[in-house]
């Protein structure tokens, strides 16, 4: 799936939003490692990848030639700074009207739009992709990103007291959130 839109962020410096590419394996794979190593409200931790840049530049071809999965990156002054994608949950007819929705945007870039217009962007191509549904679950603790959730409509439907298990904290309750297209 292909997806190309240029946004004016918070403080005035251009953004764009576009389908990520083979030639973007490497500077995919350095942000996803950077936010990863920023955060402890994502899934995994830099030293748990053993994604090569080879196999991320394959996987961004596969999203582009999808007609149903994408992967959109956030660039400002020709960097990386976020990334989000949708994924169909399954392929049985029982769960392929439902897409599994994930994103991370640069801490230094935080507070700028570029996480709602990620979100946004993914919501738009899930609808052209004929979803009915997008699902997502986030740290409890996480309130910046629930707040932007639900203000765009997701709902939450269930929540994971021991979801994640945290180097730095412990356990982390996961909030299930869906929206429904």
């Amino acid at each position: 799936m292909e997806y190309r839109k240029t946004i004016t962020l918070k403080d005035g410096r251009t953004c764009i939003l576009r389908n990520g590419t083979e030639k973007d394996g490497k500077a995919v794979l350095d942000n996803f490692i950077l936010t990863h190593e920023q955060t402890d409200n994502l899934l995994s931790y830099p030293d748990e990848s053993d994604i090569t840049v080879e196999r991320e530049a394959q996987f961004l071809k596969s999203r582009t030639e999808s007609a149903s999965e994408i992967e959109i990156l956030a660039e400002v002054d020709g960097i990386v700074v976020g990334l989000a994608g949708i994924d169909q949950v399954g392929s049985k007819y029982k769960v392929c009207h439902r897409a599994d929705f994930g994103i991370s945007v640069d801490k230094t870039y935080w507070g700028f739009g570029i996480g709602r217009a990620l979100m946004e962007a993914c919501i738009e191509c899930a609808k052209k992709a004929r979803y009915e549904q997008i699902e997502l679950n986030v740290v409890a603790e996480n309130s910046r990103a629930i707040d932007m959730y639900e203000k765009a409509g997701f709902i939450e439907f269930g929540r994971n007291p021991r979801g994640f298990k945290s180097r730095l904290s412990g356990y982390q309750e996961l909030v299930y959130m869906r929206l429904e297209l």
